[in-house]
């Protein structure tokens, strides 16, 4: 098997989730110091959000970057395979996630969760893009019984 014309596309967009999620670790290193949360303490305990602004946005923010990494996988995966034979959607798709988790993070590094909800929106829509266009690459590329 050889890959499809404009498969360059992929890991230029696949890069586009590793900067997403380094730009996401600084920024919770940052709210971390602000908060005062020492480590290895994941999260600010619930009397510290209670008495510091800086404590629920250091736990919305390590909240976004938990949760792109939980999807991540399915993105990176569904990218790669749904490029075989899709290669500019799969990469329109990948970009459209990256950028979505920006506009998250963004929203929810507010401390006021609701305000993730429009990334979150475009993000699950694109993961289901991708894992609907790969799930059918997928099919394609099975041998005939």
């Amino acid at each position: 098997m050889s890959l499809p014309e404009g498969y360059g596309y992929i890991p230029s967009s696949l890069i586009t989730i590793g900067w997403v999620l380094v730009w996401q670790g600084i920024m919770v290193g940052r709210y971390r110091k602000k908060a005062g949360i020492e480590y290895p303490q994941p999260y600010a305990e619930k009397a510290e959000v209670k008495d510091s602004t800086a404590a629920l946005r250091f736990n919305c923010m390590q909240r976004a970057h938990q949760n792109t990494l939980e999807s991540a996988p399915v993105a990176f995966v569904s990218t790669v395979v749904a490029g075989f034979k899709y290669p500019a959607l799969a990469a329109a798709l990948c970009v459209a996630y990256s950028l979505s988790r920006v506009v998250y993070t963004i929203g929810y590094k507010s401390g006021k969760p609701k305000r993730r909800m429009y990334g979150s929106v475009i993000s699950n829509l694109s993961i289901l893009g991708l894992l609907s266009t790969a799930t059918c690459v997928a099919f394609q590329l099975l041998p005939p019984c």
